[in-house]
């Protein structure tokens, strides 16, 4: 089984983490732990841990890609109601916690009762202003596991797969609970916050994200390495180990290039072997983040965030015909590189890469059969080369 690393947040690499999962690699997804929004934004205001969302979204992701999807799962996946008055969603919560829930009857013994244990311990946390609404359970049994275990995320996340019975990883790449994203606009503007830089309007779209960052809520200074977080020992672990280490897809500077702003990332990934492919799976769309960019410049954004020579391969979606097109209000993302970029730079690897049945979405079986191909072509050619 092929190690893979992969980086991104909870959706843009959900369909490739299945189609890993189902051709048995063994898959560690690298998820951040600054988004501050959704349901992960309440459970950080109310208690402050980090997010909770994009990790427990990724194993039940995982989950599915397995073919794990049983009663813990399927109640894992349950949401609260969305516009109750508080009452009816702290009683519809309750209904939870006390074990009536049908799913629960169906699950073993020892099983049911940690995942009781759990959602009362998060239970005890919050108080009677805590924002239910469209919660998620996972989350909720993922934050119980959390304080039930000292605070330790890892540990939360390791008995959360033994309950699902997930054999992948899925780690957040630091363990701080106060990280924070900050974006560096092209006119000098800061914004602050994930939920806020994913949503930039019309006109902060046009501008443009120059670099983005991250520190502890708090800090005082954005630039001292003091001050910001460090990373998570398990995914140092998951990377000295790879077979091979993929960026995306998913949100560019938000949920990908942003790991390399946590440090000892970027540093592990160029301690690795020489042969060890680093793959960006570039956006087939753009989306606010990218707005007016090409896929070239955001390869510059990676030597820039994590040093030259950072990435060995590019997955280019190919543009068929020469006609602007538009997905959902989003332009296709465009090439942009010179022979020069070829030359010097990551190998592009240019391909039809869209799904034929969803547009603007990547067929996964295609991006994963193209990572295998990477993976032999560079083992033969090592051999070759010692030989």
């Amino acid at each position: 089984m092929k190690r893979i690393v992969m980086f991104g947040g909870g959706s843009g690499s959900r369909e490739i983490t299945m189609a890993l999962c189902r051709e048995r690699y063994d898959v560690t997804r690298v998820v951040p732990a600054w988004d501050s929004g959704g349901s992960s934004k309440a459970l950080r205001e109310a208690l402050a841990v980090l997010a909770m969302g994009d990790i427990r979204q990724a194993l039940m992701t995982m989950a599915h890609g397995e073919g794990r999807v049983g009663s813990v799962v399927r109640f894992f996946n349950a949401r609260l109601s969305e516009a109750s008055p508080r009452p009816d969603l702290l009683a519809e919560f309750d209904f939870y916690v006390s074990g009536a829930h049908p799913l629960l009857s169906t699950m073993e013994p020892g099983i049911r009762s940690a995942i009781l244990n759990y959602l009362q311990a998060f239970r005890s946390r919050v108080n009677e202003n805590f924002d239910f609404r469209r919660g998620s359970i996972g989350n909720f049994v993922l934050t119980g596991a959390y304080f039930a275990h000292g605070k330790d995320i890892n540990t939360a996340i390791f008995v959360f797969r033994k309950l699902c019975a997930i054999d992948g990883n899925v780690w957040p790449s630091t363990v701080e609970d106060r990280a924070e994203l900050w974006a560096h606009l092209r006119d000098g503007n800061i914004v602050r916050g994930q939920d806020r830089i994913t949503a930039l309007d019309v006109d902060g779209a046009r501008v443009g994200i120059e670099r983005v960052g991250l520190t502890c809520a708090g800090a005082e200074s954005d630039a001292s390495p003091s001050t910001q977080p460090v990373a998570n020992p398990a995914v140092l672990e998951a990377i000295g180990t790879a077979d091979v280490i993929v960026f995306g897809p998913g949100s560019f500077f938000t949920s990908t290039l942003a790991h390399l702003s946590v440090v000892g990332i970027a540093e592990a990934i160029a301690a690795t072997p020489h042969d060890i492919p680093k793959i960006f799976i570039g956006n087939i769309l753009e989306c606010p983040e990218t707005t007016g960019r090409t896929l070239a410049e955001l390869v510059q954004a990676f030597e820039v965030a994590g040093g030259p020579r950072l990435l060995t391969h590019v997955l280019a979606n190919k543009q068929l015909v020469p006609f602007e097109r538009v997905v959902n209000g989003f332009r296709y993302l465009g090439e942009g590189f010179g022979e020069s970029a070829k030359e010097q730079g990551p190998q592009v690897i240019a391909e039809d890469f869209e799904d034929p049945w969803h547009r603007g979405r990547h067929d996964a079986p295609m991006v994963v059969a193209t990572l295998a191909h990477i993976v032999t072509a560079r083992k033969d050619s090592g051999i070759a080369h010692q030989g």
